[in-house]
């Protein structure tokens, strides 16, 4: 990389900056997620590698500017994991998953605390740009560890049902606004009820979408061999196929 950014090396990685390869670590990300759905593990292999080269390329950029270089990356996560692991490498104790990660999570906030590596809000350290039901979980995922949670998983199908009335209400009024809110508030619970069933809400969605997937394309499949596309096929055939499909997976 440092030769392809170098004079005499390639002029599109030259001209390269932080903010026009941003979008690339973003792509290269959702397809390492998809080969790990698709369980290749060929193509995971090479996503992997793509995604490692954005932390190379982030990493000149930075060591180009005098900021700090893919050393200092490296070793800040070996330290890292040396510190927030003591039940491994040091006196601490950690008998179960839970144990280990709420003792991270207290140890990350001494080192904020510490450092003074953040200002703000306990939720200031949750990036924004990320999906949204990422960052819903993530959110309350940190508003939950200093205890400001559901005592368990009734009580949120509870807030469910009443997030639906608001919704039903939003929707009698016809007011676009207050129905757009309303939805993304009965998002934000089943986030919060995904989480206390410990269930990833981003993973769980995109296992749906690939069953949309598999089922809608074995409707067009068997439409194909009927001589028809979905457009022309009542919505009571394409049903009876949906149906076909389901019983199939």
């Amino acid at each position: 990389m440092a030769r392809l950014r170098s004079p005499g090396g390639c002029p599109w990685d030259r001209e390269q900056t932080f903010a026009s390869i941003r979008p690339y670590l973003v792509e290269e990300t959702y397809e390492v997620l998809d080969a790990i759905d698709r369980e290749d593990w060929r193509l995971l292999s090479e996503e992997l590698g793509d995604l490692m080269l954005q932390a190379v390329f982030f990493a000149q950029l930075a060591s180009e500017e005098g900021r700090f270089s893919i050393e200092d990356c490296l070793e800040a996560i070996i330290e890292k994991l040396i510190r927030r692991h003591p039940h491994v490498f040091g006196e601490g104790e950690a008998k179960t998953p839970e144990q280990v990660k709420r003792r991270w999570d207290e140890i990350k906030r001494e080192e904020k605390k510490t450092l003074a590596q953040a200002e703000g809000g306990l939720l200031d350290a949750v990036p924004r740009a990320q999906p949204a039901l990422m960052e819903a979980q993530q959110l309350t995922t940190k508003a939950s560890s200093v205890g400001f949670d559901w005592e368990n998983p009734d009580q949120v199908m509870a807030k469910l049902e009443e997030e639906l009335q608001e919704l039903a209400g939003a929707r009698r009024q016809g007011l676009p606004e207050k129905i757009e809110e309303e939805v993304g508030d009965l998002l934000f619970v089943l986030v919060n009820l995904a989480r206390l069933l410990k269930v990833d809400a981003e993973q769980s969605l995109r296992g749906t979408n690939a069953k949309f997937r598999g089922r809608f394309g074995y409707l067009e499949r068997r439409l194909a061999e009927r001589g028809r596309e979905p457009g022309a096929a009542s919505l009571a055939e394409m049903d009876e196929l949906w149906g076909e499909a389901k019983n199939r997976q």
